[in-house]
């Protein structure tokens, strides 16, 4: 199991997550007012953990990972929710501190649906490329959130917490994302 988290470059990408996230913290607290971070970069900080951690969906050897006499799609699916659980461990603890990152349902909300999507994006144009479209909306999303409800869908990262038509969109991103991943993994390089 050991080799296996290195070959996928976990300990740098956990290292590199953690590490942007409290150096974020550590701004928002030593520079700003307010105690809560606001909603732009509360989904910047997610969407960032969410890309350095999009680097491990797959193995520098797709094809020798694939002929492996092992069963992949459960491992599959605990690597993406474990990924989730240090988004929403590190981001969640801050909820006890001078600075906080939330509300709580936001988080999980968003940090559930940019990884679905982020993983649904590496089964189909593999985990290098995997980030960029999660990216971009996300970025677009947080900065011009729109009120209507069809805009809430398009938008959903940026929207309120209490958005059912985010959290919609959120749920449907991370079921999907989950399964595909589970079921294919990572798109080969060609």
């Amino acid at each position: 199991m050991t080799l296996h988290l290195r070959a996928r470059r976990v300990p740098l990408a956990l290292a590199a997550s953690v590490g942007a996230a409290a150096l974020i913290w550590a701004l928002w607290l030593t520079l700003s007012k307010e105690r809560d971070a606001i909603l732009l970069l509360v989904v910047l900080t997610v969407m960032l953990m969410v890309a350095v951690l999009s680097t491990t969906l797959a193995a520098p050897d797709e094809d020798l990972e694939r002929t492996a006499a092992l069963h992949w799609p459960w491992r599959r699916a605990v690597h993406l929710l474990a990924a989730l659980a240090v988004v929403l461990v590190v981001l969640l603890a801050t909820q006890l501190t001078g600075a906080r990152f939330g509300p709580a349902a936001l988080v999980v909300r968003d940090s559930a649906g940019l990884l679905g999507l982020t993983a649904l994006c590496a089964a189909v144009v593999g985990a290098a490329r995997a980030w960029f479209l999660p990216m971009g909306w996300a970025v677009v999303a947080a900065m011009f959130p729109q009120p209507s409800t069809w805009g809430a869908f398009a938008t959903w990262q940026g929207q309120p917490h209490t958005s059912r038509p985010a959290a919609a969109v959120a749920t449907v991103l991370a079921v999907t994302g989950l399964v595909t991943y589970a079921m294919r993994g990572a798109a080969r390089r060609e």
